[in-house]
């Protein structure tokens, strides 16, 4: 007890102490690449950004997250990261930057956390290079740069952890509830993703805390069951509302919040299995907001992740696991194959893994000498917490079916703290001459050196060879050198060691400021030369690395580009290349993708994403963020008092409409088009009671609800194009080309 009330007054002294000047600037860089030039962003991810559009008009629509003003159906997301971007578009007005600020704040945060977390226990260096180490992670600044939901849910997670370690270090219960219960609060931001830390939890409260086995197996039992009360409180209000009282619940299939998470937010992340049964037919559900637009039906049985479609596994050779600099792209949406070494392919090793050998070097370091019964030293403790958080979170990774690249901001703390950690463990190993382990840090440097220079070498045309040489002839060298001059105490040893550490980072610093040299991609964030592209893949395999990989598409309404054979769709079932879904951006014919059935073939794929843009904002929101005037002229001036301006098929027709009027747009099959909201029986009370009379339908998002695309095409009366279509050559594309504009007035 002593020793724990010495700690605590040493806590109270250190915080009285002056600001840590060096880690001003560590901050600075954090707040540079988090926030500069987010004010370019107009719409950011254009299905929340709508989302808080509608929100921010009635509470109804705040506190269910609804994706429409007119309350249909909500976005694919538990509501509380929504919220705050509601309550900072209330404060800041309306802007793509206001809806982006939090996520921004959130990732400085992160940093300044992680520097708290490591200082106190490994010493006030290991906190300043943990907490730069996260600051120049890649995915980072990526995804804290977009009003997605993960830079939010890392720094939640990060203060529970804050609040775990008090609550050993003070002994005190109401701090562990606390931890617990801030789990509960993540849950409610990305649901089950929240639970993916835990295990470190768990095993740190039991070593760490010197209490009785019964106490500690209640009190953890209690702030469990504290954690899935405040995990489930949403969900339980939601699900026990009238459904005629309430939005849908969006991408799920039975109206069910706990269904959403368990399912298509849950068990069917791992296995990459998110078919969905909607209205009789079987069909893929699109599982993030870019896949509305950029992914294709398939048909009745095949998994929406394509890259494990059993003909690309029989006849691709393409589909072999690669390791860093490997051929081909590989995986759904750049994510590689599952596999032992995933984490080291291309496409997710320069957004996480620059540091990567460090870290294992690191850990053998921390955890040499430790024996399984203890007793363990604080350092070890917190070692051990920061472990059960990297390795459960790198095998899911390595093995999981389905997820985007800007998930791995989960590995971006553990990765940080060791590398911190570690570099001074590390350090002190070298410098006491002690025995195998003084060869820890050369080995670190060296091995780490060899890992970027393969992770660059993808990227040669357009980063050129001399960054790629020069870190893997100063890695050589220092490494080297270290080794060399390991019985020598002078200062010359000192500047090697930081020297080191500097070449280290110097190409994640270029590649977390990617997003703002190049142009980032608000839908799917990543990192590198190609940061504006949808899904990855060497700028070298690219017409321009600038460009986005889809390059745009027009929206509803407007008439078709130049005729290009590249960068199109092709529709995955029925296609001569077996049912792959290609992705941008890959050799030969990989690169294109074909318009779904329905849609013209020829439409040009003007740069949608890019970081140079006609106007002064940058309408990254997807690939249809922008409004086709003449098509809204039309509507606007034919409303005669319906409740929604259109319907069209999935959200991503509606969405930039609902951005640009703050009016009611249906998005019929929710996000993807695929859940089994209405039925003809529901559209046909709806437009008697003159809620609905335009429909816009393309050849997307059809699912569950073919039964009722097809009663609107058999009722209906075609509006001729030339009354809504805009023939402006530079209009961006829509999801599937050229749509129909529909109108059904009943008596």
């Amino acid at each position: 007890m002593k020793y724990m009330n010495s700690e605590v007054k040493e806590e109270r002294t250190s915080n009285k102490k002056r600001i840590d000047l060096f880690l001003v600037p560590i901050v600075l860089i954090a707040a540079f690449l988090n926030l500069f030039k987010i004010w370019t962003d107009e719409y950011a991810n254009a299905y929340y950004t709508a989302a808080v559009k509608s929100m921010l008009q009635s509470f109804h629509n705040f506190f269910y997250a609804s994706f429409d003003p007119g309350g249909y159906v909500t976005i694919d997301k538990p509501p509380v990261v929504f919220w705050i971007q509601t309550i900072s578009a209330k404060i800041f007005g309306f802007h793509g930057w206001s809806v982006i600020l939090p996520q921004a704040l959130a990732g400085i945060g992160s940093v300044l956390l992680l520097y708290v977390l490591v200082k106190r226990t490994f010493g006030v260096w290991a906190g300043r290079f943990a907490a730069l180490a996260m600051a120049l992670t890649p995915i980072v600044p990526a995804v804290s740069r977009t009003n997605n939901i993960d830079s939010m849910l890392v720094f939640t997670l990060l203060v529970a952890t804050w609040m775990l370690f008090r609550a050993v270090r003070t002994a005190k219960f109401g701090w562990v509830l606390a931890a617990f219960a801030m789990i509960g609060v993540a849950f409610n931001m990305k649901m089950l993703q929240a639970y993916m830390v835990l295990p470190a939890f768990y095993v740190f409260y039991v070593v760490a805390t010197k209490i009785t086995w019964k106490k500690k197996i209640a009190f953890l039992t209690t702030a469990t069951a504290l954690m899935l009360a405040v995990s489930v409180s949403w969900a339980v209000v939601v699900d026990s509302t009238s459904a005629d009282k309430r939005p849908y619940m969006g991408s799920s299939q039975t109206n069910s919040v706990l269904e959403l998470a368990f399912g298509y937010n849950g068990i069917n992340r791992l296995t990459g299995n998110t078919s969905v049964t909607g209205s009789s037919h079987k069909q893929p559900a699109q599982t993030e907001q870019q896949t509305a637009s950029s992914e294709t039906k398939q048909n009745s049985n095949s998994s929406a992740d394509s890259s494990q479609s059993s003909n690309q596994r029989k006849s691709s050779s393409s589909q072999k696991m690669q390791a860093p600099g490997g051929g081909n792209q590989n995986g759904m949406f750049n994510t590689g194959n599952p596999g032992l070494f995933r984490l080291f392919q291309k496409g997710l090793s320069d957004q996480i893994s620059w540091l990567l050998p460090f870290v294992i070097f690191s850990i053998v370091g921390l955890f040499a000498g430790v024996k399984f019964k203890g007793p363990y030293t604080t350092k070890q403790k917190e070692s051990l917490f920061w472990l059960a958080w990297l390795l459960p979170v790198a095998v899911f990774f390595s093995i999981a079916g389905f997820f985007h690249q800007y998930y791995l901001i989960m590995l971006a703390p553990p990765i940080a703290a060791f590398a911190g950690a570690g570099a001074v463990a590390l350090w002190s190993m070298y410098k006491q001459h002690n025995g195998w382990k003084s060869w820890l840090l050369p080995g670190g440097i060296l091995t780490t050196a060899a890992l970027q220079v393969y992770i660059m070498s993808p990227y040669v045309s357009s980063i050129g060879v001399a960054p790629i040489a020069g870190v893997g002839v100063l890695g050589v060298i220092l490494a080297l050198v270290l080794a060399i001059r390991k019985q020598r105490k002078n200062s010359l040893t000192n500047y090697l060691g930081a020297a080191a550490m500097v070449v280290l980072l110097a190409m994640p610093a270029y590649w977390a400021m990617t997003p703002i040299i190049y142009g980032g991609n608000s839908m799917l964030p990543s990192a590198g030369p190609d940061s504006s592209s949808s899904m990855g893949g060497p700028p070298s395999t690219a017409t321009n690395s600038k460009q986005s990989g889809f390059n745009g598409m027009q929206p509803p309404g407007s008439s078709s580009g130049n005729s290009s054979s590249n960068n199109q769709m092709q529709p995955p079932s029925g296609s001569s290349n077996g049912g792959q879904m290609q992705m941008p951006g890959g050799s030969s014919n990989n690169g294109q993708m074909q318009p779904p059935s329905g849609s013209s073939n020829n439409s040009q794929m003007p740069n949608s994403f890019s970081s140079k843009s006609s106007s002064s904002k940058r309408k990254s929101g997807g690939m249809n963020a922008e409004v086709n005037q003449k098509l809204l002229n039309y509507l606007t001036k034919n409303n005669t008092g319906e409740k929604y301006l259109f319907a069209t098929t999935d959200s991503t027709s509606a969405a930039p409409y609902i951005i640009k009027t703050g009016k009611p747009v249906m998005a019929m099959g929710g996000f993807s088009g695929s859940d089994p909201i209405l039925t003809v029986n529901k559209l046909k009370a709806m437009i008697k009671k003159g809620e609905v009379k335009y429909f816009y339908l393309s050849g997307m998002g059809k699912g569950g609800q073919s039964d009722v695309i097809t009663w609107i095409k058999e009722n209906s009366k075609e509006i001729p194009s030339s009354k809504w279509q805009s023939t402006s050559s530079s209009a961006q594309q829509g999801p599937s080309g050229n749509g129909t504009l529909y109108e059904i007035t009943l008596k």
